[in-house]
């Protein structure tokens, strides 16, 4: 079934003013995984339990499971792969260099790369990312029907932001099992949190609101995802704050 993204993101400016110590700052976990890839699985385990547990202190993990695409051919397809998160995974290439894409791999705030399953590593660059300026984003999620709208504001913007901006809105779904049949996994049951549905990209330009409508595919569980808003930088892929929401 084919299915439409329409979009939105109301964005408002204000102040560059840091946020109170008391308000956890979203740090945002991106996994570039697959279901094809042995050493995989305690990575996803890794993102599923800093998604549940939320155990580091004064940080909102927003977790991102993104399952590429380049596993597909080599035994077994997995069923979450998609072709943007092969993209973004390339993407983040510029940054770390072209020897840095591989499986598992985790990226913090766009701004650290480790092995996925490096729990300590993971730990503390999320600890580190947790310290760093973040703009402030509100996001409200409603569901209409089989049909999703969101609205996202930036109420505060760190004042070193030095280059443009992208919003990007991101699906996920979790509480996902898969039974693997052949590849590296054959025969494994495997769970995964956060998977990424969709994403989509818009320009930030002050005060010109503009609108988000994503119609949802029906083998989705809205029950069982979230909406996340991310603010990253063009240049330096900087993830410069982030916000989530489960849909309701």
């Amino acid at each position: 079934m084919r299915w439409v993204l329409l979009a939105a993101v109301a964005l408002s400016w204000s102040g560059g003013q840091p946020a109170p110590a008391s308000r956890p700052v979203p740090v945002v976990v991106e996994l570039f995984t697959s279901e094809g890839c042995s050493s995989c699985p305690p990575a996803d385990s890794l993102l599923a339990k800093l998604a549940n547990e939320q155990s580091v202190p004064g940080v909102e993990v927003v977790a991102l499971g993104m399952h590429v695409t380049y596993w597909d051919r080599l035994g077994w397809k997995d069923p979450a792969s998609l072709d943007l998160a092969t993209a973004r995974q390339q993407s983040y290439s510029r940054v770390f260099g072209e020897d840095r894409v591989y499986t598992p791999q985790a990226v913090v705030d766009g701004q650290e790369e480790l092995v996925g399953s490096d729990q300590s590593g993971v730990l503390r660059a999320i600890e580190k990312a947790g310290k760093q300026p973040h703009a402030r984003l509100l996001m409200t999620a409603v569901l209409d029907g089989a049909a999703l709208d969101a609205q996202v504001t930036i109420a505060e913007l760190p004042p070193d932001v030095k280059e443009r901006l992208d919003v990007k809105l991101v699906l996920t779904e979790g509480r996902l099992t898969s039974i693997v049949k052949r590849g590296e996994n054959s025969g494994r049951t495997l769970q995964h949190e956060a998977v990424v549905r969709a994403v989509l990209d818009t320009k930030v330009v002050a005060d010109q609101p503009i609108a988000f409508r994503v119609k949802l595919r029906p083998e989705w569980r809205a029950d069982r995802m979230r909406a996340v808003a991310v603010l990253q930088g063009t240049r330096t892929l900087r993830i410069w704050g982030a916000a989530t929401t489960p849909l309701k």
